[in-house]
């Protein structure tokens, strides 16, 4: 698996990225911050001059992404923006029902919202076919280009911008991880849509990823949260040794029925969002949501001082976290070996 990121050497870069690219990232992290500097030169006393209320949609699909909605909140406060004077936000959770996100995001146009904030790609894909004129300001796992939500990472273009992360392309670095902490792991079973096209590239990778590390993927479609949990109801003993997550928002939204279930079968998770392995998965490898909403504050409110979408960098978010909980590996019966241990951003005992 060469290529893929290091991860727990703190001696090293803490964005955690491959070598062959460090100098690259060195320009984009100077882009990212020429950006941020833009973003923060808007003076704060432009919200308290406005005689107006500032009116944001946040659509998401629930679950574990409600965490970033808790750091949007608390990236206004850091703005010195207070909730109710200068701006109010119209949540809308989806509850994992993608289906339903157009017909919310034409409700809340029709609303005159001044900015829809969106968190996940398939969200946010969803919520651009479904508007025409609202500004977006979005968090997407995948490649904001490659899902066509902009144009450039530079130079977005159109009404949309905001923040990037690895979340799909890290998919075969977090098989990889979880083999090493699991190292007698053969079959992985994962949950997925196959109308979202984020899920899509992500089951590619795990595939790919798979073949290299001798380990079986056994791949369940599941078109709703419904069937999600009669799939997971289903799992029958010994019919995987591990519980793996791809890029889905349909599945990540149901994050703790997900850890639920598995401790109930004695199943062991990796996830992508650090925050997961608190809840109880085994282990984790990826971003953070709440830090992403935190950051994602600003760009909003730039966006809402009149700022142009089209002409705001998105944000490359590079900074990932290795999650191991050995609470839950001590219930299970699995011992990490150390040399993994070591190498763990955080360690829950």
């Amino acid at each position: 698996m060469s290529g893929t990121p290091e991860v727990g050497d703190r001696h090293r870069d803490p964005a955690v990225v491959p070598r062959a690219r460090r100098a690259g990232d060195r320009m984009n992290r100077r882009d990212t911050v020429l950006a941020l500097l833009a973003l923060g030169a808007a003076p704060l006393a432009v919200f308290a001059q406005q005689a107006r209320l500032y009116r944001v949609g946040v659509i998401f699909q629930g679950g574990a992404y409600s965490v970033a909605i808790d750091g949007l909140r608390d990236g206004f406060k850091e703005l010195g923006l207070e909730e109710g004077k200068q701006f109010v936000l119209h949540v809308r959770d989806a509850k994992g029902d993608l289906k339903s996100v157009e017909a919310v995001a034409r409700s809340l146009e029709g609303e005159k919202v001044d900015l829809i904030y969106t968190v996940t790609t398939s969200v946010t894909l969803a919520v651009k076919r479904a508007t025409k004129n609202v500004p977006i300001v979005f968090y997407a796992g995948g490649d904001p280009v490659a899902f066509g939500l902009v144009e450039s990472l530079r130079k977005p273009g159109g009404r949309l911008t905001g923040i990037s992360g690895r979340f799909t392309d890290l998919t075969a670095k977090r098989l990889q991880l979880l083999k090493e902490v699991i190292p007698r792991l053969r079959r992985v079973v994962t949950f997925y849509s196959s109308d979202n096209p984020a899920a899509q590239r992500s089951v590619k990778i795990a595939r790919d990823a798979a073949r290299q590390l001798k380990v079986e993927l056994v791949e369940r479609l599941v078109a709703s949260v419904e069937e999600l949990r009669t799939a997971l109801r289903a799992l029958r003993p010994g019919e995987a040794d591990a519980l793996f997550y791809v890029s889905d928002a349909m599945v990540g939204s149901q994050e703790e029925l997900i850890i639920e279930t598995a401790r109930a079968k004695r199943l062991p998770t990796m996830f992508a969002e650090k925050e997961s392995a608190a809840k109880g998965a085994l282990t984790s490898y990826g971003v953070s949501y709440y830090t992403i909403g935190r950051l994602s504050a600003r760009y909003v409110q730039r966006v809402l001082l009149g700022a142009d979408p089209g002409t705001l960098p998105v944000e490359q978010v590079d900074r990932l976290d290795f999650v191991i909980n050995l609470k839950t590996a001590k219930a299970l019966g699995i011992t990490i070996p150390q040399s993994v241990l070591v190498r763990a951003d955080e360690v829950i005992r």
